[in-house]
This record gives structure tokens, C-alpha cells and sequence, in this order.
């Protein structure tokens, strides 16, 4: 079941989709979509496919749009104001399911960077980052010691055009506990048909309790 709605906000209301699977929910799950300022929506069909492949996987999902995008209220803020967004969409998403006490967070790059960052922060079940933003991470002088309190997966493609590969894979080994990675090959940072690929990455790893 599909439910359009609105979360409250630290920047005013913000746009949603919250699906449920067909069972039972084991798990709540959140995905954050890409950069704000380039065409990024929780239409992005990246961002849907994390979503579908967490419902078969158990999770009752929301995808929202970022402060500023759609119908959601506010302004971009460069990161800082969205990882706030992020939360208060987590938090919503755990009162939203009450029963259920697993929380898997994912994103696609800016919207994987948005989940790292939280993720540092937020005890999660788990975390799927998509091609994250490792440039900007860099210009935002985040830190290579985040520690992340979830089983980590990151996706990249092996033809990545935005996102060199070789810089995620580096900055992936310098975290305190590095993600499984896996790549895609032949695949570019949209993944443009290879989205069964990317869902059958991430399927795998995602487990309820």
C-alpha cells in the first residue's frame, strides 16, 4: 500500500510516499534521494529501486523529498539542514511502525552522503550507500573517522562518470569499520540499464531480525 503524505519538518513540512510490504513489516526503512540542486526527487528511480528491493527484503519504506524539493517546505542547506530533514523522517518512520524495532537507512549519492552522515550518529540495523558523494564529502570537510553503527553496504558502478570508483573504494578503506562493497560492472553512476543489477547488490544484505 502506497501513502502520500507529509512529515513534519525542522524546516517546514516534507513531501513523502510511505509503502508498506505485503506482510507484516519486519523493518522500517528510509531512503534520501540525490543532490537537491541537479533534478534530485524520491522519484529518482535509483532511489525507487532501494525502495522496492527493501520491501521485498520486509521493510515498510518512505521515501521524502528533501527541504525545498516538490512540495517539501524550505531551502537547500548544503547538507547540514537535509541530514536534519533525514532525521526527523527517521524518527517519524519509527512512530509510523511502532511494533517494529529494525531501521535500515540507504541513499543515492548526495542522499548517500545525507545517510553516512546520520548514520554516524543514529543506531541503525542497516546502512546501503549508492555511489556516495566522496567529492563532496571532501569539500565539506566531513571527517574519515565517522562511525558508523550498522552493517554497511556500498554500491558503486565500475563506470561511474561522476563519482570516480577509485576514490570511494579509497575512502571506503580509510573508514573505522569499512562497508562491503560491491560493484557493478559496466554500470555508470544512474545505473541506466542496470538497475536489476543494483537490486540484486543489495538484496542480499538486507535481513530482518
Amino acid at each position: 500500500m502506497v501513502e502520500a503524505c507529509f512529515i513534519p519538518g525542522p524546516a517546514g513540512r516534507l513531501e513523502a510516499l510511505a509503502e508498506t510490504p505485503r506482510d507484516p513489516p519486519c523493518a522500517v526503512a528510509v531512503i534520501c534521494h540525490p543532490h537537491p540542486l541537479y533534478g534530485g526527487t524520491l522519484q529518482n528511480k535509483v532511489v525507487h529501486m532501494l525502495a522496492r528491493t527493501m520491501r521485498e527484503r520486509g521493510a515498510a519504506t518512505v521515501r521524502f523529498n528533501f527541504r525545498g524539493v516538490g512540495r517539501s517546505e524550505g531551502r537547500y542547506d548544503e547538507g547540514r539542514g537535509e541530514r536534519e530533514d533525514a532525521r526527523a523522517v527517521l524518527a517519524w518512520a519509527r512512530a509510523w511502525q511502532p511494533g517494529v524495532k529494525a531501521c535500515w537507512l540507504g541513499g543515492f549519492s548526495f542522499g548517500a552522503w545525507v545517510a553516512w552522515r546520520l548514520a554516524c550518529e543514529e543506531r541503525l540495523d542497516h546502512l546501503v550507500t549508492v555511489a556516495p558523494a566522496v567529492t563532496l564529502f571532501a569539500r565539506r570537510g566531513t571527517p574519515d573517522d565517522c562511525p558508523v553503527r550498522a552493517r554497511w553496504l556500498l554500491v558503486i558502478g565500475e563506470e561511474d562518470e561522476i563519482v570516480s570508483p577509485a576514490a570511494v573504494l579509497d575512502w571506503a578503506r580509510r573508514q573505522p569499520v569499512p562497508p562491503r562493497v560491491e560493484t557493478v560492472p559496466g554500470s555508470g553512476h544512474f545505473f541506466h540499464g542496470h538497475l536489476q543489477a543494483l537490486r540484486d547488490a543489495v538484496a542480499p544484505h538486507l535481513s530482518c531480525p
